[in-house]
């Protein structure tokens, strides 16, 4: 099976167009076309509807699909293995971190990884957890960071920090001079709250469905910055790691009564190779938050 007739399928099935996927691979239109052609003749069936100006997947080429994903997957994998035994003497990872960690708890760690390997290239992405599975799931990325209570089959993990979840609130909050905050309590607060996607927000979604409480939420955002500039202009309360307010003396952090831990994990897809430079990157920060736990554990 040609690999190029398969980079050129699913490049019309992701755009539903010949002429889009042939400018996305930087090929002449009809070398597309032609391609695929050969590949529905050789399996003696119509993978696309035609139509004049957009093209849809038959049922056949829905099923075929997933198999030519992973079998681009499985071919990039091997490459890559063979190079590494070839000797290869340098490498990228590209890694998935949400967005509090990755402004918080990941920088210095980025930069020791990169002094000690200077010549892996690191790339990472920003994004919430269940969209960073996806990228795995998909080979857009090589490790992410993940909430370890749902796991994906088509994943593996190892652990690598416990962190506990904080009542976000300014200092004259009346809620600050409490040494922990019950759920009635923060529920009947004006909330700040990540989008859904966020393990910020998974938090609380399953904090809200045990309690059967209805919250009050005025403002959602992702922007760590924002929440923490509208929690300080008394227009709400939030929750956050406690490192994410550690260098801020206008905001105050308290537990809740009940303790709200999150275990995070890196993540990777179990059928992929984990090539010389991933397993380095995720040795790395498994050692290092053994060495550094955070202060809130």
């Amino acid at each position: 099976m040609n690999p190029k007739a398969l980079r050129y399928f699913v490049a019309v099935a992701e755009l539903n167009s010949f002429t889009a996927a042939a400018e996305k691979l930087h090929v002449a239109q009809p070398a597309v076309s032609m391609a695929i052609q050969k590949l529905e003749q050789g399996f003696g069936l119509q993978l696309f509807h035609r139509q004049e100006r957009r093209v849809s997947l038959t049922d056949e080429g829905r099923s075929f699909l997933p198999h030519a994903r992973r079998i681009l997957q499985t071919m990039a994998d091997a490459e890559l293995a063979m190079a590494e035994l070839g000797g290869l003497q340098s490498g990228e990872v590209k890694v998935g971190i949400p967005g509090m960690l990755g402004s918080y708890y990941f920088p210095p760690l980025l930069m020791a990884f990169r002094h000690r390997y200077p010549r892996l290239q690191l790339s990472v992405m920003e994004s919430g957890t269940r969209k960073l599975q996806q990228m795995l799931l998909s080979g857009e990325l090589d490790i992410a960071v993940i909430v370890a209570d749902k796991l994906p089959d088509g994943l593996e993990a190892c652990h690598f920090l416990r962190a506990q979840m904080m009542v976000v609130m300014p200092e004259d909050h009346p809620l600050a001079s409490e040494e922990s905050i019950t759920l009635e309590a923060f529920f009947a607060e004006e909330l700040v709250l990540f989008k859904e996607g966020y393990f910020h927000r998974e938090v609380i979604d399953k904090l809200i469905a045990a309690s059967n409480i209805t919250p009050r939420i005025g403002f959602e955002t992702n922007l760590i910055p924002l929440i923490k500039q509208i929690v300080r202009q008394g227009f709400g309360i939030s929750t956050l790691l406690e490192m994410v307010i550690s260098d801020d003396p206008t905001l105050v952090a308290r537990p809740f009564r009940e303790p709200v831990w999150l275990d995070l994990s890196l993540a990777w897809r179990r059928e992929g190779y984990i090539s010389r430079a991933n397993r380095s990157f995720i040795d790395f920060i498994v050692q290092q938050a053994q060495l550094n736990p955070p202060q809130s554990q």
